[in-house]
C-alpha cells in the first residue's frame, strides 16, 4: 500500500505549479477561505512548506515539531512586518533560497544540528511571511486571510511530515533515493526560481 502511494506523495512533492500570487503586489488577498488556498497557488511556497515537514521528520526527535512551529511562529513575524510597512530586502530571493537550501538539504541527506536547522527554518519564514503581509497591507480583511494562511502552512508542514514518515518506513535504499530524487526536483524548482524561470 505504502509503496503503491509513493509515486502519488512524490508528485505532491514535486508539485509544479500555477504562478505565483503570493508575492508583493500580486493578486487580491481577502477573507479566510482565500488564505486557506493562497498558499497552494505557488510552487514556491508549496515546495518550501513541505520541505520542512519533510526535513523535520528526517531529524526526527524535537525538530519534528520544531521546524514546523518555527516556521509558523516566523511567518507570522514577518506578516506584521510586511503589513506595517516594514521594508525588508531580497524577498523574492529568500523565498526562492528557501526552495534550494530545504530541498537541497533533504536531497543530500544532510542532518544539520537541531538549534541551526530551527534557526535556517525561522529565517526563510520571514521571508514568506513579510511577502504575504505586504500584499495584504491595503485590505480590510488580512486577519482572517492571515490566519487561513497559517492554517494551510501548518497543513502543508504535516503533510510534508507525513510524507517523510512514509519515508522512514521504506528500507534505507528506496528511502535515500525517493528524497534524492524529491529533494533534486526541488533543487532545480527553486534554481529556476531564482532565475525568473518560473
Amino acid at each position: 500500500m505504502l509503496r503503491k502511494s509513493l509515486p502519488v506523495m512524490l508528485a505532491i512533492f514535486c508539485f509544479a505549479a500555477s504562478p505565483a500570487f503570493a508575492h508583493v503586489g500580486q493578486g487580491p488577498a481577502a477573507g479566510f477561505a482565500h488564505g486557506l488556498v493562497h498558499p497552494l497557488s505557488g510552487i514556491d511556497h508549496v515546495i518550501a512548506m513541505l520541505a520542512v515537514g519533510v526535513y523535520a521528520a528526517m531529524l526526527g526527535g524535537r525538530p519534528m515539531a520544531l521546524l514546523p512551529l518555527a516556521f509558523a511562529g516566523f511567518m507570522i513575524v514577518g506578516g506584521a512586518l510586511g503589513y506595517s510597512g516594514f521594508g525588508l530586502p531580497l524577498v523574492e530571493q529568500g523565498i526562492g533560497l528557501s526552495v534550494v537550501v530545504m530541498s537541497f538539504a533533504i536531497a543530500a541527506g544532510l542532518r544539520l544540528p537541531a538549534g541551526i536547522a530551527t534557526a535556517l527554518v525561522a529565517l526563510f519564514a520571514v521571508f514568506h511571511g513579510h511577502a504575504h503581509g505586504s500584499e495584504g497591507a491595503s485590505i480590510a480583511a488580512f486577519l482572517p486571510y492571515a490566519s487561513g494562511f497559517v492554517i494551510a502552512t501548518a497543513l502543508l508542514h504535516l503533510a510534508g511530515i507525513g510524507l517523510g514518515i512514509a519515508l522512514d518506513r521504506l528500507n534505507a535504499p528506496a528511502a535515500g533515493a525517493a528524497r534524492w530524487l524529491g529533494g533534486g526536483a526541488g533543487t532545480l524548482a527553486g534554481i529556476a526560481i531564482l532565475a525568473g524561470a518560473i
